[in-house]
Parts: structure tokens; sequence; C-alpha cells
């Protein structure tokens, strides 16, 4: 089965406690502070798997999470890092923020590995606050908290040459023909349902892909059909061969195909319908060996009309797109199609699409993009301050130990909370709750 497109949760792993103890050896009653700190929470990391070309790994599984790091131990035990978890992908995976629909990272080009969440920071322990005026504390940094992230995979097939036209006008099986695919070909619509990759030999050593991608209808673009399943594999191609019915053997007119698939190509973006395109004619094998009389004019001569080919390529000169009539049934016309697709790609040179990045969930989720509130409780008499961003804060903060309440207070203040309540008019002495907190507040 194909898959390209999957929802994932991913959680890095959370940092270990750092810990409180202290030395207690014969002859040392009033040991120092001994406490270790803790091991590094677990990373989450993409990885190129060259092997894979499908995301059918996570089709049933949806949430995966690094290993948490462990506390720190007495004797200045170091707790131990937890394992990072390594999910590999298919070269051309596009990772996008599920909510934002922005790039985080294109698994192309150079990118084969890259770490889309940081484990939390192991927490200090208590031998690390020993001071001369504090030689017993019995305080220790927790952890780093986990981070998560709801992303998309998206499978963008990276091919030199893509086939498009509409269902049942021969990709699947003009692609067999020309390379050692094997795709599943018939006279019904939607026999391709998922792409297909294949290499040409040109021989030589010299060779190029091809992928043979689900037909095209009407609105595709606007999500129809198959829609945007089969038009995001397009952005990567350098070459489009569209192919055309020319003996109309559904009784549709070629020319009109060629149009409306070009139309879904502007509409979905500019730079797909920019992409360089040659026609193939296909069904050749079918068209009558000798023209048939349409009408008779007045002089009561037979009509007959035109040969289909002529007519699609006299159509196509102004847009100076080239016309190769063939059969991918007799194999007629295949030989000179593939020449001419592979001397365009050398003219053209290779330009690997990257998708730049455009949020980063590593650096977002760190610096605090969660809103928080500070306010007046007019009727307590109290300022309020609260949030996502401060429940977060509270959740790996030890506000009953001197060294937990300074790091929260330096949060506040790096954070612009203090400012805020500044401007609210809050004076000395005047009562401040943090959820289930309260204190005095004095500059």
């Amino acid at each position: 089965m194909f898959a390209d497109r999957a929802k994932l949760i991913l959680v890095s792993g959370k940092g270990g406690d750092g810990h409180v103890s202290f030395r207690r050896e014969k002859y040392v009653p009033d040991g120092g502070p001994d406490g270790g700190d803790g091991g590094k929470g677990g990373d989450v990391i993409l990885k190129v798997d060259p092997g894979m070309n499908t995301l059918i790994n996570y089709k049933h599984r949806r949430k995966f999470s690094a290993e948490n790091g462990a506390e720190g131990g007495k004797r200045n035990c170091r707790g131990k890092d937890g394992e990072d978890i390594i999910l590999s992908v298919p070269e051309g995976t596009v990772v996008k923020d599920a909510a934002s629909g922005k790039v985080i990272v294109d698994m192309s080009g150079d990118t084969k590995t890259y770490c889309i969440l940081s484990g939390g920071r192991g927490g200090a322990g208590n031998q690390h606050f020993a001071s001369a005026t504090m030689q017993a504390p019995k305080y220790a940094k927790p952890g780093g908290p986990a981070k998560t992230a709801e992303v998309i995979f998206e499978l963008k097939l990276i091919a030199d040459v893509g086939l498009v036209g509409y269902p049942s006008v021969g990709k699947s099986s003009l692609l067999k023909a020309v390379t050692n695919a094997a795709p599943e070909c018939a006279d019904y619509h939607f026999t391709t349902l998922n792409p297909h990759l294949g290499v040409v030999d040109m021989g030589d050593g010299n060779s190029f892909v091809m992928a043979d991608l689900p037909g095209l209808i009407d609105g595709a673009a606007d999500g129809a059909g198959l829609g945007h399943e089969f038009l995001r594999h397009i952005e990567r191609n350098r070459l489009l061969i569209h192919v055309l019915d020319a003996a109309s053997v559904e009784g549709r007119d070629p020319l009109e195909d060629y149009k409306n698939i070009n139309n879904e190509l502007s509409k979905y973006s500019d730079e797909v319908a920019s992409i360089p395109q040659i026609v193939a004619a296909n069904k050749c094998d079918l068209i009558p060996a000798e023209p048939e009389a349409v009408d008779v004019d007045e002089d009561g001569e037979l009509i007959y009309a035109e040969d289909p080919v002529e007519r699609i390529r006299k159509a196509l000169e102004k847009e100076n797109v080239p016309v190769y009539k063939i059969s991918t049934a007799t194999g007629e016309g295949l030989k000179e199609l593939m020449s001419a697709a592979y001397e365009l790609l050398k003219e053209s040179p290779k330009k690997d699409k990257i998708f730049e990045q455009e949020f980063d969930p590593d650096i977002q989720i760190v610096n605090g993009t969660e809103p928080y509130s500070v306010s007046y409780d007019q009727k307590k008499d109290e300022y309020v301050v609260e949030g996502p961003r401060i429940e977060k804060m509270l959740g790996y903060t030890n506000l009953e130990s001197e060294k937990g309440f300074l790091f929260f207070q330096n949060f506040m203040r790096d954070n612009g909370i203090l400012d805020e309540l500044t401007e609210l008019g809050i004076k000395d002495g005047d009562t401040v709750r943090i959820y289930g907190f309260s204190f005095e507040y004095y500059k």
C-alpha cells in the first residue's frame, strides 16, 4: 500500500530532575551537598532512508515519544540520558506544522538527518547551589520540559519527468513500456490511485526517473477527485509529458483535455504551470489508416476528417509545445519520445526544489510562544498572572525554595510580566496570585 501523507504527534524526552542529597560518611556528620545532575531527555530525529518510498510506517501509529532523562543520584551521580527516537522517512518528505501548515523541514537534497525536537536539559543537582552563605542548599533544579509538536508528513516524489493526463489515456502503459516499473494497467478510470516510479535507461550509463501520477479531473486544484494528492507530486518534476488520447476512444476532445489539465495546473500554482511540457499523442494504433469522410462540399466532393495527431500538432505549434505520435500498444514513437525528453532534461540544469523552512517547533516552544495574561482582580484586591506559558513554567519550578522562587522572578522579569504589573499600578506589599500560589510583591 502506498501512503504519502501522515499526521503525527512528536514528543521529546523530559530532562531528569537534579537530586538533593548530602554526604553521609563516618566521621563526617555534616558533609556537603552531593546531589547529581539529571540526564538529558531524548531528541526526536528525522532520518532519510534510501530504501523507503512510502509513509506506510506511520499509517497505524500516530504518537512517537523519545525517552525521558533519569533523575540524578547521590554521590554526584549523573542521571542517564534518555534515548533519542529516530524516525525514518523517504527522501522528498516535507514536514509541516499541523496547525499553520508552515514548512518545518524538507528532507531532500543535503538534509539527510534533522533534529525536529530536542530533549529537555537535565536539572542541576544541589551541589551546584552551594555558596558561602548557603552551604547546605536543599534545592535542585527540575529537568527541562518535554516538547510536543503536531506535524504533517507529506511525501513529494522526486522524479525528473512526470506523466500527466486524464484517466485512461495510457500513462501507466507508457511507464510500463519504457521502464522496469510494473504499474497496473486497464481500460477503466483511476487504475492508478498511487504514484509509480520507473527509470528510463538511455544507454551509455544515462538515465532519468519518470513518475506515473494519478489521473487528474476537473476541479483537482480545489481538491476534487485525487486533487492535491496528485498535484503535490508534480512540484519537483523538471519536465511533464502530457499524454493525450489522440484517438478519442472515450469520445473526449484531446485538445479540450489538454486545456482543462493545464487549467488545473495553473490554479494549483504558477510554478507548477511553468514546468516545460511535451505532448504524447497516444493510441495512434486506433486511428483509422484511411481518413474518414465526414461531409460533402458544394461540388459533391467528399470532405475527410483531419488527422487527429496533425490537428493537435497545429493547435499547439503557437505554444511551442512539441507533439509526438505514439502507441504504447505497438511501441510506435516511444524511442523518439524518450530521446526528446532526455534532450530537454539535458538543456535544463537540475535544480532540486527545496521547500524553505518557515517554522521551527524546537525554537518556538523553547522561547515560549504560549500566551499569558496579567490582570487586576478588584473584588479580591489581587493581581492575577495566568496562562499556558505560566502554567508550563510552574510545572518545573519549585516556588517553595529560595532558589526556585528567584528563578521564577527572573522568568517574570525576562518575559515582561513585571513591567505589565507596574503598568497596572502594583505597589510593594500588594498580593500577586499565580494559580495556587499567592505572594506579596516587592521590587
